[in-house]
């Protein structure tokens, strides 16, 4: 789920931290710059895990900071392919049962990957497995907050970087809370499991 990641990053060290450790100074910036943020191909940046190689510093004209190019290595939320992992149901949509592990939501199951026959219940908002028995079918519900094991079974990566002004952009200010270009936002990592497996899906259903 997690690994140690190898990174070179140049950092900037203001004048006002000079009289600080090196070290903690370099770590501060690097989890100031990394820390809860996706890198493209990599994964969910979490923290600092050590300095592995520090370069020579450097001023330049016009800028009291120094420079330094750092060799280090970041701990990384990056679940494998095929990974078995147990998360919390955020909620149910059309688009399938969205996952939460608390410091990462952007988890979906879709239909075709839950149990099946399965149901969406658009009165309730959830999932429903249509569990047949010898007595008949039963419903079970996927309620939210409900703890859930899956099954990694792909990711998708999406380049959120700034890209410049829209040929259609006007200068009319957006209403507040809403997203620019009356699009939603789209998150930079998403991971798509699978619970259309023996002793997967809500951990009440094998525990009852």
């Amino acid at each position: 789920m997690f690994v140690a990641v190898e990174m070179v990053d140049t950092v900037r060290i203001p004048p006002w931290n000079f009289q600080r450790q090196f070290n903690e100074a370099i770590a501060e910036e690097l989890n100031k710059k990394l820390a809860n943020k996706v890198v493209y191909q990599v994964g969910l940046c979490i923290c600092l895990y050590d300095i592995t190689k520090l370069e020579d510093s450097y001023i330049f004209p016009g800028d009291g900071a120094s420079h330094t190019k750092v060799h280090f290595r970041y701990v990384v939320f990056h679940p494998f392919l095929d990974e078995i992992l147990v998360g919390k149901i955020k909620h149910c949509s059309q688009e399938g049962v969205h996952v939460s592990l608390g410091f990462f939501d952007d988890i979906v199951i879709p239909p075709e990957s839950l149990q099946q026959p399965a149901k969406f219940d658009e009165a309730e908002q959830v999932w429903v497995w249509e569990y047949e028995t010898d007595e008949g079918a039963h419903d079970l519900y996927m309620d939210q907050g409900e703890d859930i094991r899956f099954r990694i079974t792909d990711e998708v990566f999406l380049d959120t970087s700034p890209t410049g002004p829209s040929a259609a952009a006007t200068n009319t200010p957006a209403a507040p809370g809403a997203e620019e270009g009356g699009q939603k936002k789209e998150a930079p990592y998403t991971l798509l499991g699978t619970i259309s497996e023996p002793g997967l899906g809500l951990l009440s259903w094998w525990n009852s």
